[in-house]
């Protein structure tokens, strides 16, 4: 086996937990004493999430740059300008060499709705800084991304609370 300074993990697909994958990433990072942080493209700072506590708790770094799920949007150039600069922000964290964790979390769906293009997104992950991690999450991740990244996983929903009228639950969902 041959060490590498860093890795690009993808997790995509229509089940449920890419981003509570990437959490999980986030924990062991920050328990190994590196630095981390998290940019969100599209849930808004409303969102009270358990996993935002956790990182507020841990000192972890934290970007909610989105303003809520498109179908929820009042505003989608606005909601797609978000997504622009949540990228921007991205991008300048994965040149700097300050973070040895990058989570960009939803940000398959920046490229999807064509607020960032798919080029542009590539140049940035594989321009990273050498000991730059990063975690991308979302569904319909590109092949462009899928090509460069070390690891991908794909969820696959199997049966799902919500398709029983069961809502989101704190903790679990949130």
């Amino acid at each position: 086996m041959r060490r590498v300074p860093s890795v690009v993990v993808v997790n995509t697909g229509h089940g449920k937990g890419k981003s509570s994958s990437a959490f999980g990433v986030m924990s062991r990072g920050w328990a190994r004493g590196w630095r981390v942080a998290v940019v969100q493209f599209v849930k808004s700072g409303k969102w009270k999430t358990g996993e935002r506590k956790l990182a507020d708790h841990l000192g972890i770094e934290w970007h909610t740059l989105g303003d809520g799920f498109t179908w929820e949007s009042t505003d989608m150039d606005e909601t797609a300008a978000k997504g622009r600069h949540a990228w921007q922000v991205a991008r300048d964290k994965l040149s700097s060499g300050d973070y040895d964790l990058l989570i960009l979390d939803e940000a398959t769906y920046a490229v999807k709705y064509g607020w960032v293009d798919v080029a542009d997104m590539v140049a940035g992950v594989t321009g990273r800084a050498e000991r730059t991690n990063v975690v991308i999450t979302g569904r319909d991740a590109p092949e462009e991304l899928i090509q460069v990244a070390d690891t991908v996983t794909e969820m696959r929903k199997v049966k799902h609370a919500y398709d029983q009228g069961i809502g989101a639950k704190k903790g679990i969902e949130y």
